[in-house]
């Protein structure tokens, strides 16, 4: 703690033992609490934890969790990596992590989209991974394009700064257009609902093939020096290599190639860190397979239109069941609009439930979308409702959450 001041000390000292009491009192690991009293007594505190370190920030509407998993294991091909285990992304989850990796040079950290400037201003980052941009709780986070405009302004204050960027989603790209330092990534975007103006001029964007332009700025898809064929992904002086992934869907191979790309610009063979994001198998629970009586549920999480329709492409058509859990409380955003942006009309052949506390909500929207289905409220009643099998699980923020409780309970 020699970089540490007295009062950061002071600070720590006591998030520490706000965690531990937390812990005893059997009210989870303390970090959330800890790193709350931490900024407490010492607003500073995160910028003295950050001195020292090579940080890579990850942000973006999805993916977050998963990119800074796929980093974190890339990074750690150069040595220990300091990283949130929870995926707490606001100030005091990251507060959190850094003070229980002190003295660890390299740090992957995951930044609420909303937070990334302050943060940014915090730690110096060596790298900044834009993963994508769209809609998501509009009672928390506003408008997308006002997100766009501010983003774009923090990442002016930090020219130095290498942004890994995702060319191939139009927000994220007019965010990292103008940085001196930019490696632009072709990771795909399966989600353009939210970006068929120009973020610039207001005028529209045209897409030729997988390029696109604004028709009233000079502002175009820049030509990407990482990208995937198939499950290759390729880079710069002719690399070449297969991403042999645990985790499905072609989200996750474009969250690989972010990670790789952001590890090689702090030093990391491609090669080997690109074999690293294939150790990568389950991030908080999600993607994970659970037996729950007869079944074997597979547990998936979305949180927003863009969350949900990529993971919706990653149901297997040949399931027994498919639950479908929504809560509507404050984290997920309690304005449940945004279920008629989503497309629910493809599930020929399978069993759907609708669950959670917001089941009949999402009962109506699957009505109107032509789709079967029965209303059970409990996800573990709605699960036990399917034929025996094989069931998919998708969930929203809480509803996933408290799933996983209930699926702990039972032990």
């Amino acid at each position: 703690m020699a970089d540490i001041s007295v009062r950061g000390r002071l600070a720590l000292r006591a998030a520490a033992a706000a965690s531990w009491a937390s812990q005893k009192a059997g009210r989870g690991k303390g970090s959330m609490i800890g790193g709350l009293i931490a900024l407490k007594i010492d607003p500073s505190i995160m910028t003295q934890l950050g001195r020292g370190r090579r940080t890579v920030l990850i942000t973006g509407t999805n993916g977050k969790s998963t990119t800074t998993r796929m980093t974190t294991a890339a990074l750690g091909t150069l040595g220990e990596v300091a990283t949130q285990a929870d995926g707490a992304n606001m100030d005091a989850g990251i507060v959190a992590a850094l003070s229980v990796h002190q003295g660890v040079p390299l740090a992957a950290i995951e930044v609420d989209e909303l937070h990334l400037p302050h943060v940014s201003d915090a730690l110096e980052p060596a790298a900044i991974v834009l993963l994508n941009l769209s809609r998501d709780q509009l009672d928390r986070v506003g408008e997308i394009n006002m997100i766009e405009r501010k983003l774009r302004a923090g990442l002016e204050r930090h020219p130095d700064t290498v942004v890994i960027a995702n060319c191939d989603d139009v927000l994220v790209a007019s965010i990292a257009y103008d940085h001196p330092k930019v490696v632009w990534v072709s990771a795909g975007s399966g989600w353009a609902v939210d970006a068929t103006s120009c973020p610039r001029s207001g005028e529209p964007i045209v897409w030729e093939g997988e390029n696109w332009r604004s028709t009233g700025a000079d502002f175009h898809r820049p030509e990407p020096q990482w990208w995937l064929e198939g499950d290759d992904l390729c880079g710069p002086d002719g690399f070449r290599a297969a991403l042999h992934l645990a985790l499905p869907g072609r989200a996750n191979r474009g969250n690989a190639a972010q990670a790789v790309a952001a590890a090689v610009a702090l030093g990391a063979e491609p090669a080997k860190a690109t074999d690293a994001t294939g150790t990568v198998r389950e991030i908080a629970g999600r993607y994970r397979t659970v037996t729950v009586g007869a079944h074997d549920a597979r547990l998936l999480l979305a949180k927003n239109p863009a969350g949900w329709q990529e993971a919706l492409s990653m149901i297997e058509p040949t399931s027994a069941g498919l639950v479908i859990a929504v809560n509507g409380q404050v984290p997920d955003g309690e304005d449940l609009s945004w279920l008629w942006d989503v497309r629910f009309e493809h599930f020929e052949g399978v069993q759907v439930v609708a669950a959670g506390e917001r089941a009949t909500d999402l009962a109506v929207r699957l009505t109107y979308a032509g789709v079967e289905h029965t209303l059970v409220p409990d996800p573990l009643r709605a699960i036990a409702s399917c034929p025996a099998g094989h069931v998919e699980v998708l969930a929203n923020y809480t509803a996933f959450r408290d799933l996983n409780r209930d699926l702990e309970a039972r032990k």
